[in-house]
């Protein structure tokens, strides 16, 4: 059901994003609100957890997980961040880069599911929320003129990134998962700190970004509570 849920977050967000990817003020909302669903996951699940093995040389791994987005960020442009018009301005910007960043972000977060049976799981619900607006991203950018068979296979391969990670975490030693969350943790912390603390135009409050922030952060709670119970 897992494997399903991943595959469907990036079809489904891919699809939105063919149909609807002229509409760039929606993408962007859609990020805002998984970035403060993602930066509550942090704090509220993933790092209590990491930090409960009580292993001096977890923090590292989460400074790994960071410094490995932003090497990733090399390949992709800040695809994550919603910059996808980026890649169709730069002609040298080549789609094999963005795909290999792209496929090792999902399948590196798709290793600590290996230990996740629970459908509900606030870590599983934070990749696919995740997910959405980077495959809605996605499908606009490879759809913008004619739905195209290479991209319904980058499409594909994407989808079944984090399946390919979360199949090869079972393979490892169990008590290697939370330095694998770790890592992964990281990499939500850079990718939702960036989304929230852009600059906004003239430094000003931005309202709107502040309250879909909020919302992502209370679907984030709402989940938690839910399987705490």
């Amino acid at each position: 059901m897992i494997y399903l849920l991943l595959i469907l977050s990036v079809v489904v967000g891919a699809f939105l994003g063919k149909n609807f990817g002229n509409k760039e003020k929606f993408a962007k909302n859609l990020l805002i609100i998984s970035a403060g669903f993602l930066i509550t996951i942090c704090l509220n699940e993933v790092f209590p957890e990491i930090y409960s093995i009580n292993n001096n040389w977890i923090g590292f791994f989460v400074i790994a997980g960071v410094l490995l987005q932003m090497l990733l960020e090399n390949l992709t442009k800040g695809f994550e961040h919603g910059h996808f018009h980026q890649h169709s301005e730069e002609k040298n910007i080549l789609p094999i880069a963005l795909m290999i960043g792209l496929f090792v972000h999902a399948f590196i977060e798709g290793i600590p599911l290996s230990t996740i049976s629970e459908i509900n799981s606030p870590y599983l619900m934070g990749i696919l929320v995740h997910n959405l607006p980077i495959s809605f991203v996605l499908g606009a950018f490879l759809f913008k003129k004619k739905t195209s068979i290479s991209g319904i296979v980058i499409v594909l391969l994407f989808a079944l990134s984090s399946p390919l990670g979360m199949l090869l975490g079972q393979f490892f030693n169990p008590t290697m998962e939370p330095y694998f969350l770790a890592i992964v943790g990281g990499i939500f912390l850079h990718i939702s700190s960036v989304i929230i603390f852009e600059s906004n135009k003239n430094h000003q409050m931005d309202w709107q970004k502040i309250i879909l922030v909020i919302v992502g952060i209370s679907f984030a709670l709402f989940g938690h509570f839910f399987h705490a119970h």
